[in-house]
């Protein structure tokens, strides 16, 4: 069937088909370029940019990201943090997004008022930092997984997931003799896929690119995660003229920069990237599932 279109609708889909070649090119061409760099000998980059010769090509970068301790450490730190964090927001997520969804939960009203109002309004940093100090989280791992758990947004997402599942469901677990909490995780739960995984995938990747926090919190280098390696090797390693009165030294200093910057990018990228094609049916109906009932 051959749909006709007016002169205004072709104009439309021609304007919305060169937004959206010019977003993907907005999108790919960075990608493509720290790829390329990623690979490439850093004194040839910075002379003369990309180059496709296999001469110019190198593996430097990723060998020195590879054998550095504190890189293999940091990244075992941000692995354990985001899927415990992940983990975590998931689990007080669901289940106060499904009390909330029960009609039968008295106050469910003002509880969803006081959650909205910490949507707007925060204790600010000092606060924070105070009762995370006071109640002895400093310098340790719970420092960076406890105070970000509870998300309202996410609850809110749960919430109107859940209510769109059917009560005949539950109704019928309940003659069937089954309690709330049998209901809720062999009947609600299985069914709940989209939403749990769309709600991991999130707070993966807010927490594996979660930094600041760890710089408040943690002093103990041991513990800091693979952003927080990342921003205080590139730190280190930046030159600023004048600093350094050998200018072979400084040329090395930067010449290290330029090996370890586009490599670490990649590194840190492959995660997410590796994770994302097996949670995008999820994602997709997941969010709007969660966006339209």
């Amino acid at each position: 069937m051959t749909v006709k279109h007016s002169g205004l609708d072709r104009l439309l889909l021609i304007l919305n088909g060169i937004f959206l070649a010019i977003a993907v090119l907005l999108i790919v061409v960075p990608l493509f370029y720290v790829a390329v760099a990623s690979f490439m000998d850093p004194s040839v980059l910075l002379s003369r940019g990309l180059s496709f010769k296999p001469s110019d090509w190198s593996l430097e970068g990723y060998e020195k990201i590879l054998t550095n301790p504190a890189m293999l450490r940091g990244f075992g730190n941000s692995v354990l943090y985001s899927v415990t964090f992940a983990f975590l927001t998931v689990a007080v997520s669901v289940c106060a997004g499904y009390a909330l969804s029960d009609n039968r939960l008295k106050g469910k009203g003002l509880i969803m008022t006081i959650f909205l109002i910490t949507m707007f309004f925060g204790g600010g940093l000092v606060p924070t930092y105070l009762l995370v100090k006071n109640l002895g989280l400093l310098d340790t791992a719970w420092a960076v997984l406890i105070p970000g758990a509870v998300n309202v947004w996410n609850i809110i997402l749960s919430r109107t997931f859940f209510k769109g599942v059917p009560v005949e469901l539950k109704e019928a677990a309940n003659v069937d003799g089954a309690s709330e909490m049998r209901v809720f995780g062999q009947v609600i739960l299985p069914l709940s896929k989209p939403i749990v995984f769309v709600l991991a995938l999130y707070a993966f990747v807010g927490q594996w690119n979660a930094y600041f926090d760890a710089m408040i919190y943690l002093d103990n280098p041991n513990l800091h995660p693979l952003q927080l390696v990342l921003r205080s090797i590139l730190i280190q390693n930046q030159v600023e003229p004048g600093m350094i009165g050998d200018q072979l030294a400084a040329a090395e200093l930067k010449r290290l920069s330029e090996i370890i910057k586009y490599a670490a990018i990649v590194v840190s990228s492959l995660p997410l990237i590796v994770m994302y094609p097996f949670f995008q049916k999820y994602f997709e109906k997941g969010v709007m599932v969660g966006s339209l009932k």
